[in-house]
């Protein structure tokens, strides 16, 4: 630039003469301070790209500054919610240490007590294991126990049925004497059944049936194939057409069938309780002066009679013995689960109780009168208190 202001100051001082006479030198200083201003020309431009690159890289760096704030931004707010996480677990941290701690001394305590508990273990389990044993021994003992008392039973019954033969004819020949009823030592017909009486002149077969062994899976069938033997006197005359087989009282709940009609005779599956019934009723016949003469009406009332007769009586057996195990079940149990303080006070109340149920008098006629009359006064009882009869109910 030192050319360029010489040249100008050349050209603001230069007068005429020097125009004339100095004008090379002027040109020269022109031509030198030409290149001089190209070269600043240059300079100029080579500046002014450099200022369009620096505002670009301005623009550029404002932009990235920008981004960089904005993250710078982001980060604080991530920042911030880190710290609060930090704080959170830290918070967390203080709490599980507080938890560590109180563990700690729980273990420590448990630790001071393991031995002590483990002792108690031993000897809780060596106690259990000694009640267990004391517990099987009374389950072998209680198992030996039922299982005699099984067997009594199954022997008390094998003796019964044994003698269930003699048993029924001591009895049919009881009810006979006591009711003045002709019993039939030798018939005169043919056979030889086991007890025959005599009613208004026909003979009336009561043939004693009992089980071999203690197997009454095939006793129905044996009751069903004696009654088809009884055909051999159904036959002879004067034989009456209605006949029975007396069976034990306990097999009769094993017999599902109880009355066979095979044809012109009918069979009666009885008890020996109801031998004393069944008698005195076939002995109603009697009050007829010509029995032999009586109606088909009359006489089929009369069988009616007798059936509903028969057949409450054994029903009324059944129920009698199922309540009679039921009570003698009560008792078993009584006897072996109360305590022995409490059986010893229930034994003091049992030996003070007392029952008396009306005596029977041999001359004196159980009046139908006084029973209806006692039976209207139970119910009307009942009633009043709301309660139900078991004759009421169908008994299952």
């Amino acid at each position: 630039m030192e050319k360029l202001n010489l040249f100008f100051d050349r050209i603001k001082d230069l007068n005429f003469w020097q125009r004339l006479f100095q004008w090379r030198g002027v040109r020269n200083l022109s031509f030198d301070a030409y290149e001089e201003f190209r070269a600043m020309a240059r300079e100029t431009e080579a500046s002014r790209e450099a200022s369009v690159r620096l505002q670009n890289r301005i623009t550029e760096l404002s932009a990235r500054n920008e981004n960089l704030s904005h993250r710078v931004s982001e980060m604080e707010v991530q920042s911030a919610r880190k710290d609060a996480s930090l704080e959170e677990l830290n918070g967390r941290l203080r709490e599980h240490a507080a938890t560590i701690n109180e563990l700690t001394k729980k273990v420590a305590a448990f630790e001071a007590t393991r031995e002590e508990n483990v002792r108690n273990y031993n000897e809780n389990i060596a106690r259990l294991n000694q009640t267990k044993d004391s517990l099987e021994a009374e389950r072998r003992r209680l198992n030996e126990e039922k299982l005699r008392e099984a067997e009594d039973r199954m022997e008390a019954m094998k003796r019964q049925w044994s003698e269930h033969e003699t048993d029924v004819k001591n009895s049919i020949i009881r009810i006979c004497d006591l009711n003045h009823v002709n019993y039939v030592e030798k018939v005169p017909f043919r056979g030889n059944p086991d007890n025959t009486i005599e009613i208004s002149g026909e003979y009336i077969i009561f043939d004693a049936k009992s089980p071999a062994n203690d197997d009454l899976s095939n006793f129905p069938t044996y009751i069903k194939n004696q009654a088809d033997n009884l055909k051999k006197y159904a036959s002879q005359d004067n034989v009456k057409k209605s006949m029975f087989l007396v069976v034990p009282t306990g097999t009769i709940d094993r017999i599902k069938q109880l009355t066979y009609k095979l044809g012109d005779y009918d069979v009666f599956v009885i008890t020996k309780d109801a031998l004393e019934p069944v008698i005195l009723s076939l002995k109603k016949i009697e009050e007829y002066d010509l029995a032999d003469k009586l109606s088909p009406e009359d006489r089929d009332s009369i069988c009616r009679i007798i059936g509903k007769f028969a057949h409450t009586a054994k029903r009324r057996i059944q129920v009698d013995q199922f309540f009679s195990e039921e009570f003698i079940d009560i008792v078993l149990k009584s006897q072996k689960e109360l305590p022995e303080d409490i059986k010893k006070q229930i034994i003091e109340f049992e030996k003070s109780e007392k029952l008396n149920p009306p005596t029977e008098k041999r001359a004196k006629i159980i009046s139908i009168d006084e029973l209806q009359k006692k039976s209207e006064e139970i119910e009307a009882e009942t009633q009043s208190r709301k309660l139900s009869l078991p004759g009421t109910e169908e008994i299952k």
